[in-house]
């Protein structure tokens, strides 16, 4: 489990090809405080740390994670919005993430907007009934609040503020038009939405 507050921007220095993907990491992470079998959010998917060293940790990537974020996601020189696994007892600064992508949205649009940028994502409609004005939405792994949505016949659009310090500190500080990034819908409005089905059918 994750908060979407972004702790380091890594990079893919390589990549193994195997039965799956063994991605390896640079990061700025203490990597003697991260057991083997602990859980790293790369840019919003929650992958199990296989091997590591001073400086890097190696990933697998099944064939079903490729499939299910962006094409250029998995490539040598990619960066990378890091996040090590919640501890009891730590802040929910974000809110909460499970590291599991809920679909690909693309970046439609970029502009700025005083200090911050206003950035609008396009997402499939069956994502949709889940994203809300004011909710929250995690995109490649950052906790972000939603400003508003506007809902078309195949697509949704909605928009959010990008202030300065997460454009430093994340990835989004390079998003343009056309970019694909990982979507996490909100956890409670995956529920939500569950319960609202069944007491339809009820």
């Amino acid at each position: 489990m994750f908060t979407g507050i972004i702790t380091d921007i890594g990079s893919i220095d390589r990549i193994e090809a195997r039965g799956d993907r063994r991605i390896f990491v640079s990061t700025a992470y203490d990597m003697t405080s991260v057991d083997l079998g602990a859980s790293i959010a790369c840019s919003g998917v929650c992958l199990t740390v296989i091997n590591k060293g001073p400086g890097w940790f190696a990933v697998d990537v099944s064939g079903e994670t490729v499939s299910r974020t962006p094409a250029d996601q998995w490539i040598a020189g990619r960066r990378l919005n890091l996040e090590r696994a919640l501890k009891l007892g730590e802040e929910l600064g974000g809110h909460i993430v499970t590291g599991h992508v809920d679909g690909i949205g693309t970046v439609a649009n970029v502009a700025i907007d005083g200090d911050s940028w206003k950035v609008d994502i396009s997402v499939p409609a069956d994502l949709a009934p889940f994203i809300a004005s004011k909710g929250s939405v995690t995109v490649d792994g950052v906790s972000l609040t939603v400003n508003a949505v506007t809902d078309h016949a195949d697509a949704s659009v909605f928009s959010l503020n990008i202030i300065p310090h997460t454009q430093k500190v994340t990835t989004l500080g390079t998003l343009t038009a056309g970019a694909d990034v990982n979507i996490e819908i909100d956890v409670l409005a995956r529920y939500l939405k569950r319960m609202e089905h069944y007491r339809a059918k009820a």
